[in-house]
């Protein structure tokens, strides 16, 4: 009786063992997507040796992908060049607005009508990636985050990061908020180059907020050698990325990852690229000019369009201590600017004329990256990431594309502002992937604001979850997508 009696006790406790686990698994931060998830964002890599200018590892560096809180690097740009030209010292005072104040996780808390000074809100992006303050910072330099993001904008085109669009000053999912690793390593280079003085604050490891100790989110700092910055994000549709910059010696490097599967995955890879990277950076004299702004040509093409998106998600990163929520992302033109703005030492900036839009590269250039993408050099300890190169993709204009008929559910890829490059990524899309083998591409002309735009879009499915499953098939190819109904 008594070996029965034990044998009863073990199974009961391991039920209870099974059924705690989950639970536990999730209460320690084992879980990172929300249920029912199971979309993995495409993977894309960059190291660029500062000296030589040269490409030391790359894969998918050219496609299209969300920066999340990497957003905040342009955006502590944006307030060191006013720190520069005088127009706010380090113990000014910003002012934190109710939609400041609203703003999703991760953030410090502030109430509307307080306020922060420069350097406090330095910090709290450094290390907290406090998204409150980030729009704090956007409204107090521009009057509106919507115009301080048209700045943001401007200033990446200037910089020569030809796709790079933003549509808020702290990364919260927006699908309008498009970078490259290619192009945040020019940013990454940029604002060592041009700031000297204050990106030293990108080494703070941790910092004293009004009776709080606020640690950084970037664990690559004081662990892996040479390792001096810069900066973390996370979003459901991003996955896990850093922006890292590491020097030792006389050599010195940049180096970016996107969509890493979970904080630790992210740290894993990108300690590697820095340890296999660092080793082979020229050592000798600079060979590259630093990165200089240049003035913006033309009118850049437009190449997103959200206005039939409606739709809010909440997405857990447990890791890196920033939760992000997705709202309405209705294309508006932005908030006229007030003529101050609080902290400023000098009056308000002139407004910058037009709407915010998306921006693509130069006239002529695919507005959409081909999957896969050039590969450089092997990837170390990448989690399912093969590194090929890929074929060219097929000319969408060799391809008929009938009238259609849209079923209730359809894809859209984007919105062009030249039909041709509409079709183009449609057909793209469909030879590189088979979700799409039935789907029938069509393309729809709708006009913004006196602009005539060219929506690239699927139809063939009738449930949304099969539109959802297909979108998600193209964005693990390296296509940004969304279902909608038709």
């Amino acid at each position: 009786m008594g070996s029965r009696a034990a044998a009863v006790v073990l199974l009961a406790a391991g039920i209870l063992t099974a059924a705690v686990a989950p639970a536990e698994a999730r209460k320690r931060g084992g879980h990172h997507r929300p249920a029912g998830g199971g979309y993995s964002p495409p993977y894309a890599a960059m190291v660029v040796d500062v000296k030589s200018g040269k490409t030391l590892h790359a894969v998918n560096e050219d496609a299209l992908r969300h920066p999340a809180s990497i957003t905040k690097v342009m955006t502590l740009y944006m307030l060191f060049e006013q720190l520069e030209k005088g127009r706010y010292e380090l113990d000014s005072d910003l002012t934190i607005t109710a939609n400041a104040a609203a703003q999703a996780p991760s953030k410090l808390g502030l109430r509307p009508g307080s306020t922060i000074t420069v350097e406090e809100a330095i910090k709290a992006l450094v290390t907290k990636s406090a998204n409150d303050v980030a729009c704090a910072i956007g409204e107090n330099i521009a009057g509106s985050e919507p115009r301080f993001a048209e700045m943001m904008t401007r200033k990446a085109k200037s910089l020569g990061m030809s796709r790079t669009n933003y549509s808020n000053a702290s990364g919260l999912p927006d699908p309008d908020q498009i970078t490259t690793a290619r192009d945040l390593t020019i940013l990454a280079r940029a604002i060592q180059d041009r700031f000297p003085r204050y990106y030293r604050y990108f080494q703070t490891r941790s910092f004293a907020f009004r009776g709080r100790v606020i640690g950084n989110h970037n664990r690559l700092l004081g662990t892996v050698e040479g390792v001096d910055g810069i900066k973390t994000g996370y979003t459901r549709d991003s996955g896990f990325n850093l922006m890292t910059a590491a020097k030792l010696g006389d050599r010195q490097i940049v180096a970016i990852v996107l969509g890493g599967k979970s904080g630790a995955s992210r740290d894993r890879i990108m300690a590697d690229l820095v340890r296999s990277s660092l080793p082979r950076a020229y050592a000798g004299a600079r060979q590259t000019n630093p990165v200089t702004e240049v003035a913006e040509r033309g009118r850049p093409a437009v190449i997103a369009d959200a206005g039939s998106r409606t739709r809010t998600e909440v997405a857990s990163a447990e890791e890196d201590d920033e939760v992000e929520t997705t709202s309405s992302t209705s294309i508006s033109p932005p908030a006229s600017v007030g003529t101050t703005t609080p902290g400023m030492r000098r009056p308000g900036l002139q407004a910058l004329p037009g709407a915010a839009q998306a921006y693509a590269g130069p006239a002529g250039q695919a507005p959409f990256p081909t999957a896969g993408g050039k590969t450089t050099a092997r990837l170390p300890a990448v989690e399912g990431v093969a590194s090929r190169t890929e074929a060219p993709p097929k000319d969408a204009r060799s391809e008929a594309f009938r009238p259609v008929t849209p079923t209730p559910w359809v894809i859209q890829l984007g919105a062009m502002d030249d039909e041709d490059k509409a079709k183009s990524i449609l057909s793209d899309a469909r030879s590189r992937t088979g979700a799409l083998a039935k789907a029938a591409p069509y393309t729809v002309r709708v006009t913004h604001g006196g602009t005539t735009l060219y929506r690239a879009r699927f139809s063939g499915f009738t449930e949304q979850s099969a539109a959802q499953d297909a979108c998600a098939t193209l964005k693990k190819n390296g296509f940004t997508c969304f279902a909608t109904r038709s």
